[in-house]
């Protein structure tokens, strides 16, 4: 036994003389140093489960029991006194295993760069210049979203060059062709103009679009009573395009005046929380956070809120979640006693909020693919897929099999590989089948299966987890209820543990539902995830049925080649490799086939007369 091993199993042992009662524990590491911080309703459930089976943890779990060298605990009243020391001790150690959030929420500031050309733009502090500030303000998010805003709709430059400077230097860029953009750079405006929509611009970020609209449209009416078309024509084109900007904004008001919902999007290692704050119905900030390591949903989304929280002054009446919260309602209480007023947990079931959530989540995964080098809808479908099978990461790596024959005949599988949800061509693979004779797929599938992972075997025997020694994270077969039924014994078998579903067909042979042993599961409702599992079908279907024809095909040009006297297997073999196709073969005049690989002239004149022959 290992020193590690060791450990272990002394642990598990003080672990199991711990009361049932609620507490907190605390890990430490060799050096003393303070790892992880937990709470438990009975301490010794709780604490034994890290130092029982390495399976039952996500990587990040493990890596923490590894270097666990001994832990303490404190006994408290109730569950509730728990949760808020818990709190209170993370917020103090800062532990590195635990969900740790940087406070980032500092002050921020608009501001206006001096000279005859200003510029407008969002920043997090004041420098030592010349120019003037507006502010502070607390969300730099929807400060940076507003300058952007005005920059836009009054067509003010957001570029790095200088002007006068570069006046006539060079050409404008693309924000001046799609009307973003007046160009000071084209030499073609004039300083009044620019500074007369830059002030716009600055009454703009000061007072909102209300104010702003009502501004513009009383210097409109004005410009047209003295017959300044042109210049009530520009104040028109600013007013819409401020109505414009307030219609897309309308997307994302909220029926509830004061909320904040919050999302989660997990990959394979790595989990993604977006949080959407709304202030009097309209979205007033944004954050998007990312923490290594992955655990149930429930479990992340209360770990993440108590973090959030302890690290906020404000906290709404209305919290809404993307899904099921552990500890609801202990949650909610404890929201309520730090903000001091009644706070509601809300997981909508449909509606607007249920939109909101969606759009939420949305942004969560997107946040995870930029960090991870995915495409957004890449780890959007893959984190659907997660939750709608209840998988414990989200399976980056994902195989599906496939049979195709013909009444029995030419018998052979595909295997199709995706990877972060787009096919990986190089780990496709072709299997014949071997062991089974006629028309029997459930036989042929738990052939390719065993075949499959008893490479798996041999290769990590051999210290290799490229290829076909790689697990994968989830299993697919083309096929409902009955081949997950014939498969799943031989992965018992073979101590595989991947989770395992077959990909179910309509009458019209689009995909429907994902079967598993107990029964179907639907997946029409999930948009992304039926996008994906319907491309990876169809992919599998391809490549096998693909294979079959050539196999066929092979089969029709052997025989024909064969059923000549005096031309064996290898000597056919030669033929059609130097010829190409049969149809060459039997237009090649008698010299040419006298001077092929593998022939004389006896055989060349039976292959000729064969071809050329009365019966040919």
């Amino acid at each position: 036994m290992d020193e590690r091993e060791e450990k272990r199993r002394e642990l598990r042992a003080k672990a199991m003389q711990l009361p049932l009662t609620p507490g907190v524990y605390i890990m430490h590491d060799k050096s003393g140093e303070i790892i992880y911080i937990g709470k438990a309703k009975a301490l010794k459930n709780r604490v034994s489960q890290y130092f029982g089976s390495e399976r039952n943890h996500d990587a990040k779990v493990r890596k923490m029991v590894s270097n666990v060298d001994y832990f303490e605990y404190i006994l408290t009243d109730s569950e509730f006194e728990a949760l808020v020391l818990e709190s209170s001790l993370i917020k103090q150690n800062q532990p590195k295993y635990n969900i740790l959030l940087k406070d980032d929420k500092g002050y921020c500031y608009i501001k206006i760069s001096g000279g005859d050309w200003p510029r407008l733009s969002a920043v997090l502090q004041k420098d030592d210049d010349e120019a003037k500030y507006i502010g502070p303000y607390l969300s730099f998010w929807s400060i940076r979203e507003t300058v952007d805003a005005a920059r836009k709709i009054f067509r003010l430059p957001d570029c790095n060059r200088k002007f006068p400077r570069d006046i006539g230097k060079d050409r404008p860029c693309l924000n001046f062709y799609i009307d973003q953009c007046c160009a000071p750079c084209r030499g073609k405006v004039s300083n009044d103009d620019y500074n007369e929509a830059f002030l716009q611009a600055l009454d703009f970020v000061k007072g909102g679009s209300s104010t702003s609209v009502r501004e513009l449209t009383r210097r409109m009416e004005q410009a047209a009573e003295e017959l300044d078309f042109e210049l009530a024509a520009r104040l028109r084109d600013r007013i819409n395009a401020i109505n414009k900007l307030r219609d897309r904004q309308k997307v994302v008001e909220s029926s509830v005046p004061e909320q904040d919902v919050f999302a989660l999007a997990q990959g394979e290692s790595q989990t993604a929380f977006e949080v959407f704050r709304f202030t009097g119905g309209k979205l007033t900030d944004r954050e998007s956070f990312l923490t290594e390591g992955t655990e149930p949903d429930p479990e992340a989304r209360s770990g993440f809120l108590r973090q959030y929280y302890a690290m906020r002054d404000r906290i709404p009446p209305v919290v809404t979640l993307d899904g099921e919260c552990d500890e609801q309602e202990l949650v909610a209480r404890w929201l309520t006693d730090r903000g001091g007023k009644t706070v509601k947990i809300n997981v909508p079931q449909k509606g607007s909020q249920k939109h909101l959530c969606d759009m939420c989540h949305n942004n969560a995964a997107e946040y995870l693919a930029q960090r991870s080098g995915l495409q957004g809808r890449d780890a959007s479908a893959l984190d659907e897929l997660r939750r709608l099978l209840g998988l414990e990461k989200s399976p980056a790596y994902i195989e599906c099999y496939d049979i195709s024959n013909l009444q029995g005949g030419e018998n052979v599988a595909g295997m199709v590989v995706f990877e972060n949800g787009r096919p990986l061509k190089a780990a496709y693979r072709r299997f014949k089948i071997k062991t089974v004779e006629g028309q029997d797929d459930y036989g042929s599938m738990r052939e390719v299966i065993g075949r499959r992972f008893g490479e798996y075997k041999t290769k990590q025997a051999e210290g290799d987890n490229t290829g076909f020694g790689r697990l994968p994270d989830l299993i697919l077969l083309d096929g409902g209820r009955g081949h997950v039924n014939a498969v799943q014994p031989v992965l018992e078998e073979m101590g595989i543990e991947v989770p395992l579903y077959g990909l179910v067909k309509d009458d019209k042979h689009r995909t429907r539902a994902i079967a598993q042993s107990g029964g179907e599961i639907s997946i029409t409702s999930t948009r992304k995830a039926f996008t994906l599992l319907s491309t990876i079908q169809d992919e599998v279907h391809r490549f096998a049925i693909g294979y079959h024809r050539q196999q066929r095909k092979k089969s029709a040009i052997s025989s024909t080649l064969l059923s000549i006297e005096g031309v064996g297997p290898q000597r056919a073999k030669s033929l059609l490799k130097h010829f190409k196709t049969v149809t060459a073969v039997g237009e090649a005049e008698l010299s040419e086939l006298e001077r092929a690989p593998g022939m004389n002239k006896p055989s060349a004149k039976r292959v000729y007369d064969y071809f050329h022959g009365e019966n040919s």
